[in-house]
């Protein structure tokens, strides 16, 4: 235990400078400072560096970019190899592993050792792996390098343990499973084909062993050579040469006659009777034309031909069709004697594989479904019934069914709201599947003990909402909503609509929810936002449509006198607007809305008619931000909404607003420098004012690019391209905030326009000398910030190669010396107020696509000196506004925007403190919101509802709030606030809030308990609101009134004591580097400050005295799309998009990573192999030798020498024996190393039993043969010899 000696609330003097960060917050990371006091606060911290580890827990999704397909048909376990070196092993719903090969290399083939346990993978470096699936987590346990040939296709016989390996040259490897190292057998290409042959075959493309011998090795070549070569004789049985390339062979079961699919989209039929010609030719997709030719179609790439007892034999193959059909989607065709059916897919097919009874390939196969991978999707059809249906996938493949843009994760959520979202989303469940149960149904998985109830929320493109039960390491989805209900859908050709709306007007930005109050709220890329109530109940609703008007623009500062007339104000709440149906609002005072230009409109139209809503979540209210004189409103960086005092606040880059939802008001609507009122603690003066200007913006919203990149453009664009840059070099001053004018309330009531009073920007080049050297620095790419571009738009075309160099990063030109980016050469006007800058470089898009998290594939340098202020630069470039931080006011290099620098560098920020650079852009956003009761100032006795706001300066700002406490006067009282509240400052701009009492105990914001406004009504039970607080000074008998809040900006966390606002404590989290996420959890019965960074690194800190508990360097580089998604959360679990189409989820406790082994499922389960069917006697006389066949006798080293060692190279996997031999230690090593020695010698013993068998059964038929020779030769003389 911990006593941390400091100051309570009221005791300590009131120095301004401990409010702003004063030396006695302490400069040393996380050290308290003394404070005089007589009082002490204990504070019992448990946490300790044991408790955190960080390990990977589970990837749900689907395999991104997959490449190849293997199954197992006695374990009944599917695997799926990527691109990038991944291999995701699935079974039985709960049994779902990753294993990630280290090399990165793609994934070409892969091969189970059917029911061994066991899965070899060759990769695009020519190197095999085989890995252990006897185990929860598996390994590679051997790994064999080729270095002078490249790896095509392998195929390993069902028991067998020598794998044929068939490379580029044409020549056929085989290597012992067992030790992972090549037999000296060789199938050169030169013995393959007849010496005649003046042409090289062609790679490997297919290897198999005939049904009726397996000492026979069917080898086809890329040019159309097929080759059966005699393992025994080593030489060839016949030679085929076609005039098409081949892709694929299959075998009929019998082994008589085999199928090929050609690039021609032929299948041909060979007999082996008849090898000269094929025995069938047909083009299943070409139509014989008018002039008596077949039409041309596009390769088969794959084939297969499975047999049946009781009916037609199965030819299954992908491609085929028609080039003269333009626009027909992929197709899996299945022809069943004389029907030919045509599955089109909504993808491109990569491989698929048919799910057959028998693992045995000489008998008769009885296929019953075939699993298709394809680009985005895999789906499992039912061969048993004739309309072929389709299997429900049990797996959650569908997370990037629109591409994800926004995650959240809650754990330990109430019990019962699991159960009611299943029951809700179940009755909009698709139809039309297959009765029969997954085919894919291996492996054993069980409900572990450490579980408990988790949701997981992804925001989409489409404007769509997903909730999925992620309960005990699974993922279900539970309940789907669309946003896009709520809005009128736009049409082509419709004014402002189709000038604004492209692709992605819905797409979603982030999303708060309340588990306990079930209220759910949504930010939309349109500067929109939705709240939604849960009913059990469908209803009929009338959407409720606010509008604010929340945009200021330099152009609309008014002048002095006018300020005179219509002073700043403490409290808004006076002027609280009224609802009214006008669309139209009046001017602001003092500005002028040019003619032609449109000026408050928002970018989507809702609903304005009554609506029928299911059951689930069901829209109460529709925020939107207004177009103001040609400009379209900011990005909402921020959202916070609160049931207990039924209020919604949300900010951007302009200002803040707080909305009333119960009674449809807008009761705060301000500037971000408005909000401090004489607490400004910059003392930033106002300008002169200017005239207003023609705005040229012309810009309208994008759409999402395509979800996936093709092989020529694989960086796609995620907001329009930042290099959309003035034309026509118009010379813009620094713009200056302004509070709002005006709110439009589109509501139940008469229409009242109301005018809030507006206040001056200050020119922050005024500023006292600790302040001069402020400097604009960075925003934190989490927040989605923008900046203002004026002129109209120019656009750099996408990089057509396949580098992903930083010079273009998702589209946008964000190289310092990517000379495209200019836009001109910058014309300097000079004044009396010195140097001012054209408006260009890092400005505000127009209008934003939405920001696919799925789409940023760009990975960003963590150099801790020149790459840092690029990679900043370039964070701030995909989302940022151009603003101050706090954290960058030391430096002091001296500044010079040269016509180069303009040109050249412009994203760059200056880092001086000179008046011109000051002179720059600046607008300072409102980053998080926190609601909760606290103290508002610093004389306050009691906790009040507060409203904690945290800017991109590092500013928090403390705004009380009055609300009616008695229902009745809730729903008709105004909700007061006053903005002269505390401030307190920190480095980098604010990511989280949370509240600790003084015990170290969290503090919960309150909620309002769940109930269900479309209940029918009960005449005896009156309908109140039921609120829960968790108040501050409730569980302080011992300290006294007074709670620890606790504040993480991107550098730094801070602890203050309210209401002195004290600062406890402070720990420097980065020097080089920013916090991306930042987020309050609770750990083993305890809590701690959860942190992830630009750089990769994970850490935690205690509370409240900071203390570092855990670093660790786990992403390497970090690219936006994880620093967009990654969300922390209780438990010690965190999640992010790990690729566009999989969540990727950790853990960072050590409780947890030891229960994650009883957690996963196992996916090997002892079965026996199925015996094989009894061939009869003439079936086993006539068909061959197949079952007398020895590969030891021909591949072993005996008979087969050693392969060259220059040829291939093998490396031990860390799963196998050396591995570990050189990792285990004491006693557990040792016996470790005693049981596999011991089974080693069980293996040897059975082997030496084994062949002492043979050698008695040898010796038995040796007597035999002697004795019958001495009965036959007895009685003959010596002449009949």
């Amino acid at each position: 235990m911990k006593k941390f000696r400091k100051v309570l609330d009221g005791l300590t003097t009131s120095s301004p400078g401990a409010t702003v960060g004063s030396p006695s917050c302490g400069s040393a990371a996380g050290t308290p400072t003394a404070a005089p006091t007589p009082k002490e606060i204990d504070v019992q911290e448990t946490l300790v560096s044991e408790n955190f580890q960080l390990c990977k827990t589970v990837r749900h999704g689907f395999p991104y970019q997959p490449t190849a397909l293997a199954f197992d048909p006695v374990q009944k376990i599917l695997a799926i190899g990527s691109r990038s070196g991944g291999v995701r092993i699935l079974g039985r719903p709960g049994v779902d592993c990753y294993c990630q090969h280290e090399s990165g290399a793609a994934v070409l083939q892969l091969q189970f050792l059917i029911n061994e346990g066991a899965l070899v993978s060759a990769c695009a470096d020519d190197t095999l792996h085989l890995w252990n699936l006897r185990q929860r987590r598996p390994a590679i346990l051997h790994s064999l390098k080729f270095n002078r040939e490249r790896i095509t296709f392998c195929h390993l016989p069902f028991q067998s343990k020598w794998l044929y390996v068939g490379t580029e040259r044409g020549n056929t490897h085989i290597v012992n499973i067992e030790s992972f190292v090549l037999s000296g057998y060789v199938i050169m290409w030169n013995k393959a084909i007849e010496l005649s042959t003046k042409t090289h075959p062609g790679p490997v493309v297919h290897l198999s062993d005939s049904p009726k011998d397996e000492g026979k090795l069917l080898i086809g070549f890329e040019s159309g050579t097929i080759v059966q070569w005699d393992l025994r004789g080593k030489k060839a049985d016949f030679r085929i040469y076609y005039d098409e390339a081949i892709h694929s062979v299959s075998w009929h079961h019998e082994g008589k006659q085999f199928m090929c699919s050609h690039s021609d989209g032929s299948l041909t039929l060979w007999n082996l009777r008849n090898t000269t010609k094929p025995f069938q030719v047909t083009f299943p997709h070409g139509k014989i034309q008018k002039d008596a030719r077949k039409e041309s179609c596009k390769p088969i790439l794959k084939v297969e031909y499975k047999t049946c007892r009781n009916s037609e034999p199965f030819v299954i193959f992908s491609g085929g069709l028609s080039y003269d059909k333009a626009g027909r989607r992929p197709a899996l065709t299945i022809m069943h004697g004389k029907a030919i059916t045509v599955l089109e897919m909504d993808y491109p097919i990569v491989e698929f594989m048919v799910l057959c009874e028998t693992p045995y390939n000489n008998e008769v196969q009885e296929p019953y479904a075939v699993v298709v991978l394809l680009e985005k999707d895999l789906i499992v059809v039912d061969l048993t019934q004739s309309n072929y249906p389709v299997f429900e996938n049990p797996y959650p493949m569908d997370i990037h069914e629109s591409p994800v843009t926004c995650t959240a994760y809650f754990a330990d959520c109430p019990p019962d709201i699991i159960p009611i979202l299943y029951s809700i989303g179940a009755k909009h469940k698709k139809t039309g599947y297959s009765q029969k149960e997954w085919p894919i149904s291996g492996g054993t998985w069980t409900l572990g003990s450490h579980t408990y109830p988790e949701i997981i929320i992804t925001g989409h493109a489409d404007g769509s909402i997903k909730f999925w039960d992620a309960s005990a390491i699974t993922l279900q989805m539970l309940y789907k909503m669309k946003t896009s209900k709520v809005f009128e859908k736009p049409k082509p050709g419709e004014g402002r609509a189709a000038e604004l709306v492209e692709e992605d007007p819905f797409a979603i930005q982030m999303v708060s929810w309340c588990p306990q109050s079930r209220m759910f709220c949504v930010v939309g890329i349109s500067a929109h936002i939705i709240l939604y109530r849960f009913s059990k109940y469908d209803a009929n609703t009338q959407i409720v449509s606010l509008e604010v008007r929340l945009q200021c623009d330099s152009d609309d500062v008014i002048s002095p006198s006018e300020n005179e007339n219509n002073p700043s104000f403490s409290e808004p709440s006076s002027h609280s607007p009224q609802p009214h149906h006008q669309h139209q609002h009046p001017a602001s005072p003092g500005s002028r809305t040019p003619e032609g230009i449109k000026d408050s409109i928002p970018c989507l139209k809702v609903k304005d008619r009554a609506v029928r809503v299911p059951p689930g979540y069901q829209s109460e209210l529709v925020i939107q931000l207004l177009w103001v004189d040609g400009e379209p409103p900011q990005q909402i960086t921020s959202l916070d909404i609160n049931s207990a005092y039924g209020l919604l606040a949300f900010g951007n880059c302009n200002g803040l607003a707080v909305v009333d939802y119960l009674q449809k008001t807008v009761i705060l609507c301000m500037s971000t420098l408005d909000l401090y009122g004489s607490t400004d603690p910059y003392q930033r003066l106002t300008r002169s004012p200017r005239r207003n200007r023609q705005s040229t913006s012309e810009f309208c919203m994008r759409g999402l690019s395509n979800f996936y990149s093709d092989s020529k453009k694989r960086i796609r664009t995620s907001y329009q391209s930042l290099t959309e840059l003035t034309d026509n070099q118009q010379s813009i001053d620094m713009e200056r905030n302004k509070s709002p004018t005006s709110v439009c309330v589109c509501s139940v009531g008469s229409p009242v326009p109301v005018h809030y009073p507006t206040s001056l920007h200050n020119d922050p080049r005024v500023l006292p000398e600790p302040v001069a050297s402020l400097r604009a620095s960075h925003c934190s790419p989490v927040f989605y910030l923008l900046d203002n571009v004026k002129g109209p738009g120019r656009k750099l075309s996408l990089p057509t190669d396949l580098k992903t160099d930083l010079d273009h990063v998702n589209g946008h030109c964000t190289s310092p010396t990517s000379q495209p980016c200019s836009a001109g050469k910058p014309r300097i006007p000079m004044g009396p107020e010195g140097p001012r800058l054209t408006r260009r470089g890092p400005g505000r898009p127009p209008f934003r696509k939405a920001q696919s998290a799925a789409c940023m594939e760009i990975s960003l340098p963590v150099s801790h000196t020149e790459g840092h202020a690029s990679r900043r630069a370039m964070l701030q470039q995909l989302h940022g506004v151009t603003m101050y931080s706090h954290d960058e006011h030391h430096s002091t290099t001296s500044y010079c925007w040269s016509d180069r620098e303009s040109r050249e560098n412009s994203f760059t920020r200056s880092r001086s403190s000179s008046v011109s650079s000051i002179d720059r852009d600046t607008k300072e956003a409102v980053t998080t919101l926190q609601f909760g009761e606290s103290y508002g100032r610093k004389n306050d006795v009691l906790p009040t509802p507060c409203l904690w706001v945290g800017t991109s300066l590092g500013v928090v700002l403390l705004i009380p709030m009055s609300i009616p406490t008695d229902q009745e006067e809730r729903m008709e009282e105004p909700v007061t606030m006053g903005v002269s509240g505390a401030v307190l400052m920190l480095k980098g701009s604010v990511l989280r809030f949370s509240f600790l009492d003084c015990m170290g105990a969290l503090i919960q914001p309150p909620y309002e308990v769940w109930r269900d406004h479309n209940a029918p009504e009960d005449p005896d039970r009156l309908r109140r609101r039921k609120l829960v607080h968790f108040s501050p000074s409730s569980s302080q008998d011992a300290c006294g009134d007074g709670h620890l809040a606790v504040v993480c900006s991107e550098r730094q966390a801070k602890v203050f004591l309210m209401p002195s606002q004290s600062c406890l404590f402070v720990h420097n989290i980065t020097e080089s580097s920013f916090v991306l996420r930042a987020d309050v959890v609770s750990v083993c019965n305890s809590v701690c400050l959860a942190c992830f960074c630009a750089n990769g690194h994970v850490m935690t800190l205690s509370l409240p005295s900071l203390r570092p508990l855990m670093d660790v360097n786990y992403l390497p580089l970090t690219d936006m799309r994880i620093a967009r998604t990654f969300y922390f959360t209780n438990g010690g679990q965190a999640l992010y998009l790990s690729s566009p189409t999989e969540v990727q989820r950790i853990t960072y406790s050590q409780e947890m990573c030891d229960n994650l082994q009883e957690m996963l499922g196992e996916l090997f389960t002892p079965i026996e192999t199925p015996e094989a069917q009894n061939r009869g006697f003439l079936k086993g006389f006539f068909g061959g030798n197949a079952h007398t066949f020895d590969r030891e006798e021909l591949f072993g080293e005996a008979a087969a020498g050693k392969a060259s060692r220059s040829l291939a190279q093998h490396i031990p996997g860390q799963g196998g024996v050396e591995g570990m031999k050189v990792a285990a230690s004491g006693v557990v090593g040792e016996l470790a190393r005693a049981r596999i020695a011991l089974d080693e010698r069980g293996q040897r013993l059975g082997e030496l039993e084994e062949r002492t068998a043979l050698m008695m059964t040898s010796a038995e038929s040796f007597s035999k043969h002697a004795h019958e020779l001495m009965l036959k030769c007895k009685d003959k003389k010596w002449y009949q010899f």
